[in-house]
């Protein structure tokens, strides 16, 4: 594989959703090809139903076994869902939902096991997924159980140009937020924030905004006071160690101004107080991908699209985004590993306190 194009694993996800409509309108430009090469995990018959649903002259698609026979320049697949699949446009169906997460699982093994070089997931239908194999709230749970660096770790992230937006907290009731945001939280993320900007993004040393959790953030305490028991603190400590943080921002006038563009990185107290402004911005071009993964994993930020299915009307922006934002990260993520693999131990502390040696006899991750 070292001497092949970056293979990009796709995801089919909901069969019933735009997810197909969508990469055959992203394939039907050819020179794609001559950037990556995909292998989509998905079902043959699907591909085969929308194709003639959508009335499109698409030749079909190159019919693979394993990852390790994909061919460049064209574009491969994986049938996950054997010789029968069900096909009900626009429709949320427990038979979709198994044949999502089949993929799901297969491209995530192949990603993992080095057969392809990234993952980049189609939407998929969350109240659809069999629960049993599949307890979670979403893609990023679902990769943080399976793949994620640290155990329990991951972090959402969506973006767009210079605009980059994670969250404390994620698929959970608003109802509950209060009692799961704590300063050890808001820490850990904006540690995985700021790890994530720098390996995957390439910013050598990120400023981080942090919004406030009320309205007007607080407001001294009038509207609350988690800003100043729960997020200040949090923020004092990242500030003690290194990481260039600022905050908290009444999140109103946070969007509304222009201050979205002028941080490598904004986090959010909860879901729609980050990605409901951010998809106003960004909904046709915005990606969303998970950081804190072993492997790198996009996925375009909109769902399955079912108002729209087979009506020729979805949009392949954010899908083509997320692609090439995929490979983007791994280049990225490949140069920031090369540079480090082996690092010199530093004898002197920083400037200011270069006269204090450091203790030789530690271990070198500790510097």
């Amino acid at each position: 594989m070292e001497n092949k194009k970056i293979r990009v694993a796709i995801s089919h996800g909901d069969i019933n959703g735009i997810g197909y409509e969508i990469l055959f309108k992203i394939f039907a430009e050819e020179r794609i090809l001559e950037l990556f090469t995909p292998v989509i995990y998905g079902s043959g018959k699907a591909a085969a139903f929308w194709r003639n649903h959508l009335s499109l002259e698409a030749e079909p698609w190159h019919l693979i076994h394993h990852a390790d026979e994909a061919k460049d320049g064209c574009v491969n697949l994986i049938d996950c869902a054997g010789e029968e699949c069900h096909v009900e446009p626009g429709q949320p169906t427990e038979y979709a939902g198994q044949l999502a997460l089949a993929a799901l699982e297969r491209a995530t093994e192949d990603v993992k096991a080095g057969r392809c070089h990234v993952l980049v997931t189609a939407p998929i239908n969350k109240s659809v997924m069999p629960r049993d194999r599949f307890p979670y709230n979403g893609h990023t749970q679902y990769l943080e159980a399976v793949a994620a660096k640290d155990a329990g770790k991951s972090l959402m992230l969506l973006s767009c140009l210079d605009c980059r937006v994670a969250l404390a907290t994620g698929h959970i009731p608003v109802s509950k937020i209060v009692s799961i945001l704590t300063s050890e939280l808001i820490a850990e993320k904006v540690r995985l924030l700021e790890a994530g900007l720098k390996r995957d993004f390439g910013i050598v040393k990120p400023r981080i905004a942090v919004l406030g959790l009320n309205p007007h953030a607080g407001d001294r305490g009038l509207m609350g006071n988690e800003e100043q028991t729960i997020i200040t603190p949090a923020i004092e400590q990242l500030s003690s160690e290194g990481i260039i943080v600022f905050g908290p921002y009444p999140a109103d006038g946070f969007w509304g101004g222009d201050r979205a563009d002028a941080f490598d990185g904004i986090l959010a107290m909860y879901h729609d107080q980050g990605l409901a402004p951010f998809k106003a911005l960004y909904m046709s071009e915005g990606v969303n991908s998970t950081l804190g993964l072993t492997i790198v994993r996009t996925s375009p930020d909109h769902g399955t699209g079912y108002d729209i299915a087979g009506q020729g009307k979805a949009s392949p922006d954010s899908m083509r985004a997320a692609i090439y934002q995929a490979i983007d990260i791994y280049r990225d993520r490949s140069a920031y590993e090369y540079s480090r693999r082996n690092p010199l131990r530093r004898t002197y502390h920083h400037r200011g306190h270069d006269d204090e040696k450091l203790d030789l006899t530690a271990h070198e991750e500790d510097y």
